[in-house]
């Protein structure tokens, strides 16, 4: 498998276009349209929020049959907590689409990001609607990618392409996330095509394992959105044929492998972060005990804002570990922070201060925990807690 992070290639059989219609102001780009041109196996994994967008219910419902054809993105507008209107409004943007591409609505899922509890300005909506069927003869991924952002600084982009048969698959993905980021789901938007062929259950099977190691195991402020999606389509353009056995294993690990990439971007590029934290649960009883300690320590502000501010501070680490809920003996753990053991046999160990608060000014910092409970390992990405992620939120919609 060839892996490039950051990078966009198109797999075969689709197109994608990004403008600006006017949702944000300034011209910057709010709408994107991702289509297949041939008909496509399709799966999405959502928010687990009670409180769930338009566009969400909407995909459930589209998704029943396990195919697609095109993905509708706009930024700058949630379309969540808008009623029967939001969700004739969602239901208007799949008509319009499908119309535009002759297909099914059913084909169609539309997706939203931006300020919850605002009606979409349809009139406006409609209009960047007409232009992104115009535009998708210049195809054009990475202002797609630049169209969904948000309070996003970069937009996040993976690939990997591996051969299967003499054929090459390619997988490629885009997100957008940046605050309000926790697992199960984030929020964050994620759409990932390929041109491998994969019955609808093998695809719903691959995506959700992948996105249990990826993006369930993100946190950037343990804020949990009413949006959150994940949306994959497979439409056989490398002509591989519906994938089976060790093939299908193969293309499993190369989705996961684009997913874990848009998960660390996203944690990264967390609202004011200036840091990438990797924590790493080793000595767990099950990965679902390492990935529950994991996003405690990482949900943990103490944690995230010791690092912001380079104190090596173990103390607030083993207290989230303390009441993350799995049982371990805190005598037998031990942590390391940035390299430097700091925690084992029950107390704090001696190591060098100066050189730790020196490691810890890198832009990624590694939390090393070992609970010598089990044997199984988990991995889990956030970022730090620092005054500019106050000030983002604060001024939201101000």
């Amino acid at each position: 498998m060839n892996f490039e992070e950051g990078k966009l290639i198109a797999p075969k059989g689709y197109r994608a276009v990004g403008l600006s219609c006017g949702i944000k102001k300034d011209a910057i780009k709010d709408i994107a349209l991702i289509c297949s041109d041939r008909p496509a196996s399709a799966a999405g994994v959502f928010t687990t929020n009670i409180v769930q967008a338009a566009p969400v219910h909407l995909n459930r419902e589209h998704l029943v049959n396990g195919t697609a054809r095109a993905i509708l993105v706009n930024s700058g507008n949630a379309n969540a907590c808008t009623g029967e209107r939001g969700m004739a409004n969602a239901r208007h943007e799949a008509s319009l689409i499908a119309d535009g591409l002759s297909i099914a609505a059913d084909d169609v899922l539309v997706n939203s990001t931006g300020v919850i509890g605002v009606q979409l300005p349809m009139d406006t909506v409609e209009s960047g609607i007409s232009s992104v069927l115009s535009g998708l003869g210049d195809v054009d991924w990475d202002a797609a990618a630049e169209a969904i952002m948000t309070t996003d600084t970069v937009p996040k982009k993976a690939t990997a392409t591996l051969d299967v048969g003499g054929k090459t698959i390619t997988v490629a993905g885009m997100a957008k996330g940046s605050g309000m980021i926790a697992p199960n789901m984030a929020t964050m938007l994620c759409f990932v095509v390929t041109d491998a062929g994969l019955a609808p259950e093998d695809l719903k099977s691959s995506l959700s394992s992948a996105s249990n190691r990826s993006f369930n195991c993100v946190t950037v402020d343990g804020d949990m959105s009413t949006n959150d999606t994940i949306l994959v389509m497979a439409n056989d353009g490398a002509e591989t044929g519906s994938l089976s056995g060790s093939d299908l294993e193969q293309f499993s690990q190369a989705l996961e492998a684009v997913c874990v990439s848009l998960a660390k971007q996203v944690a990264r590029d967390g609202e004011g972060a200036t840091k990438l934290i990797t924590i790493r649960v080793a000595g767990a009883p099950s990965e679902a005990d390492g990935r529950t300690v994991g996003l405690s320590v990482a949900n943990s502000s103490l944690v995230k804002t010791a690092v912001f501010g380079r104190d090596p501070n173990w103390g607030r680490i083993l207290c989230a570990m303390g009441y993350a809920g799995v049982p371990f003996d805190p005598e037998e753990a031990t942590v390391s922070m940035a390299g430097f053991p700091i925690y084992a046999d029950g107390s704090g160990l001696e190591f060098d201060h100066a050189a730790a608060v020196k490691a810890l000014g890198a832009e990624d910092i590694a939390i090393d925990i070992d609970l010598r409970v089990g044997s199984a390992t988990s991995v889990i990405y956030t970022c730090d807690l620092t005054y500019d992620y106050v000030r983002i939120n604060a001024e939201y919609t101000t």
